[in-house]
């Protein structure tokens, strides 16, 4: 793609269509697999990389090497460096052209935009990514508490580009979210990064991540909401610290002319927070490109959900008052706060300490240093313990915010299951029958008081549970992208563990005559696949199976070509990622108890293959990540 390759892992597409069937698909390349990434590189690449030589010297301290502070002429700080370099072209986002042949297909038409922003875009091209927002007066600090990487403003690269959206002026907003496991994420109270060397770098037959270490990247600078116009060939991404930093898992863009531009994001992690951005200025035309400026001023709000199907939105800026989430109130008894003076966060588990930190600080500016636009930009780099701290309702994972064509916003709450930072909260995410914790996930729909995009108070309703449906469940699991046609249906894909997908359930009964968690009988959903769900008339709620993805992958990104809904856009994520390579054919006979409708029980047989080799169709061929149409063969709507 452009002067480099296509990545790995896509996530979110978006194609704006530029002429009659034909337009620019941008698509989001989020991380490594590292295992079958380094299996497949050398037979996918055509060249090699020192791997071995490389896990050898890490095993012997522990797997971790901080190879930022190797000296320059180490051959071993080389070596870490072209393994890390090649892991993070692999990531970012890509720019094709595409058009609609006469027979329907789509083919590639490589035109002078093709291009790709990679994870170490600026570190040698001078292609640096520029960013907007109060953050700026942190990233240009010449002192600090913390770490800085001396490039003011200035960033390298974009990686765990996950999902994201698409504005109404035709750009596109990447997702950047598991920025964590490349770089440092806690930061000081005055918004700067921890020290390259807290995020070491680490490689195993099954991991290759810190991949930022030894470049010296700043944390701070990664776990945005990245800017591009597909159409401008010079333009490498914009950050917009205003949208805050956390591990973004989505984007909704809602411009209404004559109201503030409304962004919705969710934090994918346990625990994590909805969010969503109001501009100052104001929409005059929904079309117009100039529109990217009302994403560097505004307000960042973070939700609280009740019980009773209402809630509001607090704003994430110095005045706000600290009440923290109590442990009490989420899964897991769990809550991470700012840590004071030291910087970082802690893990809070009783709610008497977080009343006592209440106690001790008042509103957000006392968390954070520095001047107005610092302290400012500090809370938005530090947005997901900033909101804790605030009080924003703990939710499940949200995975999704998407718009629907009547305004209102649909949040895929992919799983409510505790982790080890948090978990949501067990008044408002409950299952069917008031279960805690149901992992199995919910779609909600969220409508804001008096349909304004700024309102501070909103309420919401689950559109669809996840879950078996003699449970109350809509028949899927896990529910991450979300998708509507001009009729208004939800198109949905799913996200269960790999770890899960047909894992055996010989029986639903433990050794001790106890009934299976949920997670225990997660194998009966099979492979993360494709739903439709219609969200008006008799069949609201009812979640219909479109298409199953391939062995041991994640189906992501689906996109509707805009003007004829003909095809469906859809990228395959991690093919293999468990097994591998499938090795001849290789499979397993698998018994697991499934349940009929009315909560009969039956015993199914299945043969699961073992590893993948899609999308080639001959055996021992690797697994690669790639982008699909599927595509009507009528012209019915």
């Amino acid at each position: 793609m452009g002067d480099s390759r296509f990545g790995y892992n896509n996530d979110y597409l978006a194609f704006i269509e530029t002429g009659e069937n034909e337009g620019l698909l941008t698509i989001n390349f989020e991380y490594i697999s590292g295992g079958i990434w380094m299996q497949t590189y050398t037979q996918v690449i055509g060249k090699s990389l020192p791997f071995d030589e490389v896990k050898l010297a890490a095993a012997a301290s522990k797997g971790k090497i901080n190879a930022f502070a190797l000296p320059d002429d180490d051959p071993l700080k080389a070596k870490i460096k072209a393994i890390s370099q090649e892991g993070l072209i692999d990531q970012g986002l890509g720019v094709m052209s595409i058009r609609k042949t006469a027979d329907g297909k789509w083919e590639r038409t490589n035109s002078p935009v093709d291009r790709r922003i990679t994870g170490i875009s600026g570190l040698t091209d001078n292609r640096y990514l520029k960013a907007t927002g109060p953050a700026v007066a942190v990233f240009r600090k010449q002192q600090a508490q913390g770490y800085i990487d001396k490039l003011g403003d200035r960033i390298i690269g974009s990686f765990q580009n996950c999902a994201g959206g698409t504005t109404p002026w035709g750009t596109v907003l990447s997702a950047e979210e598991n920025f964590q496991a490349q770089v440092p994420e806690p930061v000081y109270a005055d918004g700067s990064s921890f020290a390259p060397e807290t995020l070491p770098f680490v490689i195993n037959d099954r991991q290759v991540d810190g991949r930022g270490n030894v470049f010296g990247l700043a944390g701070n600078k990664y776990g945005w909401i990245v800017e591009i116009d597909p159409a401008n060939p010079n333009d490498y991404g914009t950050k917009h610290t205003f949208l805050g930093r956390f591990r973004h898992e989505a984007v909704g863009c809602r411009a209404v002319k004559g109201k503030p531009l409304a962004v919705y994001s969710g934090c994918d992690r346990y625990g994590g927070h909805v969010y969503k951005f109001v501009s100052k200025g104001l929409i005059s035309n929904p079309q117009d490109k100039a529109n990217s400026r009302l994403l560097a001023e505004g307000v960042l709000y973070a939700a609280i959900f009740t019980p009773d199907g209402k809630g509001r939105w607090i704003p994430l800026e110095p005045k706000t008052l600290v009440n923290p989430v109590l442990p009490s109130t989420v899964e897991g008894n769990l809550v991470t706060l700012p840590k004071r003076p030291e910087g970082g966060v802690f893990k809070v588990q009783t709610d008497e300490e977080a009343i006592s930190f209440k106690e001790k600080f008042s509103t957000l500016g006392d968390l954070y240093t520095g001047n107005a636009e610092e302290k400012q930009g500090a809370i938005l780099i530090d947005a997901h313990y900033a909101a804790n701290a605030a009080g924003a309702t703990c939710t499940a994972r949200p995975e999704d915010t998407d718009i629907a064509p009547d305004g209102s916003l649909y949040i895929a709450f992919t799983s409510g299951s505790p982790g080890g930072n948090g978990g949501p909260d067990k008044q408002v995410f409950q299952g069917p029958l008031g279960e805690t914790p149901w992992e199995y996930g919910w779609i909600v729909r969220l409508v804001e008081d008096n349909d304004d995009p700024a309102a501070i108070s909103f309420s919401w309703e689950a559109l669809a549970l996840g879950g078996e449906p003699a449970a109350g469940g809509a028949g899927f699991s896990n529910p991450d992208n979300l998708e509507f046609d001009k009729d208004g249906n939800l198109w949905m894909v799913t996200d269960i563990s790999t770890s899960q997908h047909n894992k055996a359930v010989p029986s639903r009964i433990d050794t001790e005559g106890k009934p299976l968690g949920q997670t225990d009988i997660q194998g009966i959903f099979g492979n993360n696949s494709i739903w439709f769900i219609p969200t008006s008339g008799p069949d609201t709620g009812n979640a219909y199976l479109f298409g199953i993805g391939p062995m041991e992958c994640e189906t992501t990104g689906l996109f509707f070509s805009s003007s004829d809904e003909q095809t469906l856009f859809l990228a395959i994520q991690h093919p293999g990622e468990k097994h591998g390579i499938r090795q001849n054919n290789a499979a397993e006979i698998r018994k697991l108890v499934m349940t009929t409708n009315d909560g009969e029980e039956f015993l199914q047989t299945r043969t699961v293959p073992l590893g993948s080799n899609w999308p080639n169709k001959k055996s021992n061929e690797p697994p690669k990540p790639a982008v699909v149409a599927i595509r009507r063969q009528d012209t019915q709507s």
